[in-house]
């Protein structure tokens, strides 16, 4: 159920009241008893967050997260070890040109 602020036209006082949404708005002001109270147009109160659930990431599946893990670089990868790149043979030299037609 949500607070609605009221405002009292007759005496000035503002007052919270906690009210369902299919209540009527009250007329009556409980301070000096006068008709002439209006419910204010709040900006509503803040949303809080509490636990997890607000990341893209946390409702992920199991098989998910094991499927990216394995597609994840490591961090001592052998390739970056070795400072070869593919294609190369491996002999320390580049590969040898291409025999074609001149």
């Amino acid at each position: 159920m949500p607070t609605y602020e009221y405002e009292c036209r007759a005496c000035g006082k503002r007052f919270d009241l906690f009210q369902s949404i299919t209540a009527a708005p009250i007329r009556k002001c409980p301070l000096c008893g006068k008709k002439k109270v209006r419910r204010l147009i709040g900006s509503g109160a803040g949303v809080i967050f509490k636990g997890s659930g607000f990341y893209q990431t946390d409702y992920r599946s199991e098989s998910y997260r094991k499927a990216a893990q394995k597609d994840a670089p490591s961090p001592a990868s052998p390739q970056g070890a070795s400072g070869g790149a593919a294609g190369s043979t491996g002999k320390g030299g580049a590969a040898p040109p291409k025999k074609g037609k001149k």
